[in-house]
């Protein structure tokens, strides 16, 4: 007897594999040319603290910008806002590779971040869409791995490209005219109905948001961002610099950990939510980021700081797409990508805030105070995620 055909993996989806593509986007505009900035200072005669500058204008759209694009999505639909983003992101972010004037880069990088705006959170929105149940969840978690080998490898890639030219890696966007004409051709997506009228959708919308498990929500991902942005991403690689003078080669070695067990452990949520809840296992991330920051102080070696890098990349493997999928989940599909880009800003206002906290914090204790400080903040958010979201 002949056997039944054995189901494709989910990762091999063709819907999703489109919103992989999405999500390598959406995280290629900052990671991918942070390496060359030097360069960009050097060349176009800037100080090197202005080209900081290269990111704010990149990234300060998305804060107005990102809910307004959820809300034509969601009365509009998901292609007719995503394939327009997806093509100034392209055309603007490759641009940059012409521009030889700091102003002009400038105006360049702010329509290629207006581009960018819907990126990271629509992609979220069509997961939701096209997934349900666990599959929503593994979904998720497969394509938080995608970001994360984004986040590891853009920036290798943009050094090596740079020794073609400061410029080269700028061009980089250019790949995302082909995403976007996939996206337009080849991406299924739900129809949505406009309804009655925008006043009624904003009502019904707000109204949907201020449900208790979802306001938990929100405030998971801004506290999480504040952590990440805040003590990990800005103090972690100053911890290593100062403590032990680590290389800047050194460094991103041990941050590019965090990054791999993040996808890792983001690709096996299939398995774990076969045996605990979603819940649950946001829970456990907040007790794993604690433990990370309680050690990274104590450790005496800075190749042993990998370890806790590492188990934070686990916790943040755990937390981020399930969070996401409990987004999708709760969201209606006529309000979901509005939900999902309220998320978006919550987590943009969290990279905001992260940095300039946890800076009073060490002009307030220290380095080390830094990284006690961002445990308690974990410590309450463990204690506090039974009221928060629920016990599942």
């Amino acid at each position: 007897m002949a056997s039944a055909p054995q189901e494709r993996p989910l990762f091999l989806n063709p819907n999703l594999n489109i919103i992989f593509g999405v999500t390598l986007l959406a995280v290629l505009g900052v990671s991918s040319v942070a390496p060359v900035f030097p360069n960009v200072a050097r060349e176009l005669e800037v100080a090197p603290e202005a080209v900081g500058l290269l990111i704010t204008v990149f990234t300060m759209p998305g804060i107005v910008l990102t809910p307004l694009f959820g809300i034509l999505a969601d009365r509009f639909g998901r292609k007719k806002v995503l394939v327009p983003a997806l093509l100034l992101f392209s055309v603007a972010g490759s641009s940059c590779s012409l521009a030889r004037d700091f102003e002009v880069l400038l105006l360049l990088r702010f329509f290629q971040g207006v581009g960018a705006a819907s990126l990271g959170s629509l992609n979220a929105t069509l997961i939701g869409d096209l997934f349900s149940g666990r599959q929503r969840t593994e979904a998720m978690g497969y394509n938080a791995s995608v970001l994360s080998i984004g986040t590891a490898l853009y920036p290798s890639l943009g050094g090596a490209l740079a020794a073609l030219g400061w410029y080269v890696p700028f061009a980089l966007p250019i790949v995302g005219l082909g995403v976007a004409a996939a996206v337009l051709f080849r991406l299924e997506s739900v129809d949505v109905d406009p309804g009655d009228g925008l006043g009624r959708y904003l009502r019904e919308a707000l109204a949907g948001m201020k449900n208790r498990k979802v306001v938990g929500l929100y405030l998971v991902s801004v506290m999480t961002f504040i952590v990440l942005y805040g003590s990990y991403t800005t103090f972690i690689p100053l911890h290593l610099s100062d403590r032990f003078g680590s290389t800047a080669f050194a460094i991103g070695l041990i941050m590019s950990v965090g990054s791999l067990s993040t996808a890792v452990t983001a690709s096996t949520l299939r398995f774990l939510t076969k045996h605990t809840t979603s819940e649950k296992l946001i829970t456990t991330a907040f007790a794993l980021y604690a433990l990370s920051f309680l050690a990274i102080p104590m450790l005496p070696g800075h190749w042993l700081i990998a370890l806790p890098v590492a188990l934070f990349g686990v916790a943040q493997g755990m937390n981020y797409p399930v969070v996401m999928s409990l987004l999708a989940g709760l969201a209606p599909t006529e309000h979901r990508a509005i939900f999902m880009s309220a998320n978006g800003m919550v987590l943009r206002i969290g990279q905001t805030l992260g940095p300039l906290i946890m800076a009073a914090v060490f002009a307030w204790g220290g380095m080390d105070r830094v990284f006690y400080v961002a445990m308690g903040i974990c410590i309450a958010m463990f204690l506090s995620l039974p009221l928060l979201i629920g016990r599942k």
